[in-house]
């Protein structure tokens, strides 16, 4: 099995191998010339999300600049997400986000690990273990996302949030370690902020 197959199939690996690393090269070339591009240049940007990307839905749109190990190459991305600035994607491995994810700013997903024990971290050994965050989710600004992390659909990942676990669908959850802090309730549908309410006359019009 050679390194890329060992990669590919989540095992311990040298990422580091020469056809790992030749492979690599041409997304951390084309990732550097996507973060020249001016606010503007909105059909570049869509078009390097359809080329670069695994999969991409319509409609997304990044805040540069992106830093992403491979590009973005093994990103799966619905449609309708939206990355704010500074976004880290260690993405060696696969990330999965569905339809209408929001990313706040310097959010971290990584799906890179190295192991535990001394003499195979001090060879540059890691692993990969995807991460998948599920549609309509919202991640605030600086949060980072550890390898192997299931995030559900309709939750909230509270600012500068440390997710380690799984977080389920439908809840507010925050901390480090994240935790789940409730659900998403009737209340939030009342009120946008503290005692603020939702004035749903006028949006539902809008």
């Amino acid at each position: 099995m050679t390194q890329y197959e060992r990669m590919v199939a989540g095992l311990i690996y040298d990422p580091a191998d020469s056809e790992i690393m030749n492979e690599q090269m041409p997304f951390q070339d084309k990732l550097w010339a996507f973060n020249q591009l001016k606010p503007s240049d909105y059909e570049k940007k869509q078009q390097y999300m359809k080329e670069v990307f695994l999969e991409c839905g319509e409609n997304n749109y990044i805040e540069l600049p992106l830093r992403a190990n491979w590009g973005g190459h093994h990103l799966h991305l619905g449609s309708n997400v939206y990355f704010n600035s500074n976004t880290t994607l260690v993405d060696d491995g696969h990330i999965y986000v569905g339809d209408k994810v929001m990313f706040g700013p310097n959010v971290m997903i990584t799906t890179a690990n190295h192991p535990i024990e001394s003499s195979l971290r001090a060879r540059g050994l890691q692993y990969n273990k995807d991460v998948y965050i599920g549609e309509n989710a919202w991640i605030g600004g600086g949060v980072i996302i550890l390898p192997g992390i299931h995030i559900g659909k309709n939750t909230v990942i509270g600012a500068g949030s440390v997710v380690t676990h799984d977080i389920p669908d439908g809840v507010v959850a925050v901390g480090n370690p994240c935790r789940v802090l409730r659900e998403v309730s009737e209340h939030d549908r009342e009120f946008f902020y503290k005692n603020e309410r939702i004035d749903w006359d006028v949006l539902e019009e809008s």
